[in-house]
């Protein structure tokens, strides 16, 4: 039995047996409220899930700095599997001078660089599904995302703006607003063009929006369950008002993410 479970049946207890609890407990609840046990599970499955979140970036030691960041990531499976958007994962290397794809981890200054190898890539999902060196990290775990809804809260980890102030999570907190299909809809019939009618024609499929504040670095970020650290969704995408500058200037504060059983999928396509 969890908390909210526990707290359901202390609260019928009281009702039935103390005169006057229904006021008591509307003052005690509100207090929960103001100052809510819930953010306390939060920092705990933020401590638990932060070492599977790395950063995905290419290392190529002629350059300065040699690590360069592009996106966020995150372990699946056997703790070498690690899942970003494909739009992060960079189109041309610089082969010649070593240039080499892999991940970032670590805290702060203390970050390590562990080469890796795209292993299947999903571009109409926006999924990609790298292979790491070395010994394996900590697992975040699937969940089915069918089960999601809208209204849901749900949080997501990532670096939105890379290494700047050194290699360090953030953590920002969405509901569910909407379950939306992958295109946005034109407001008429006049803004629709070839490339947004090809789009629609191609993908079928529906995507999360969040009310919930990403930038830029956090594609490839985990959306996880608050409490459970449960993996549903993948953010991809952010609503831009404007030009690409105001997505640090003025955030939108919408957010699109995959969902989660697309990266099962491309797991087993291995």
């Amino acid at each position: 039995m969890n908390f909210r479970m526990l707290l359901h049946v202390f609260c019928d207890f009281m009702v039935n047996i103390i005169p006057h609890a229904k006021v008591i407990l509307a003052f005690c609840l509100g207090c929960l409220i103001a100052n809510p046990l819930w953010s306390g599970e939060l920092s705990r499955t933020i401590e638990n899930i932060k070492p599977s979140v790395v950063g995905i970036g290419t290392f190529q030691k002629t350059r300065s700095p040699p690590v360069s960041f592009i996106g966020t990531g995150f372990v699946v499976g056997d703790g070498l599997s690690v899942i970003t958007n494909a739009h992060v994962i960079p189109n041309e290397m610089d082969t010649e001078k070593k240039e080499s794809l892999g991940i970032i981890t670590g805290k702060g200054d203390a970050t390590e660089f562990r080469t890796a190898a795209l292993v299947a890539i999903d571009k109409e999902h926006d999924l990609a599904h790298l292979k790491i060196s070395g010994p394996p990290l900590p697992a975040m775990k699937l969940g089915d995302s069918g089960t999601v809804l809208e209204g849901q809260s749900l949080a997501f980890t990532g670096f939105p703006i890379g290494m700047v102030l050194g290699f360090h999570p953030v953590t920002h907190r969405g509901m569910i607003s909407s379950i939306t299909p992958v295109v946005m809809p034109a407001l008429n019939s006049r803004k629709l063009d070839v490339k947004m009618l090809v789009q629609l024609q191609k993908s079928a499929y529906t995507v999360f929006q969040l009310d919930g504040t990403a930038y830029p670095g956090s594609s490839g970020s985990p959306l996880y369950d608050r409490e459970t650290g449960v993996v549903y969704g993948i953010i991809n995408m952010v609503f831009i008002k404007g030009l690409k500058e105001a997505a640090l200037s003025q955030p939108s504060g919408i957010t699109y993410a995959i969902p989660g059983n697309y990266i099962r999928d491309l797991l087993q396509s291995k």
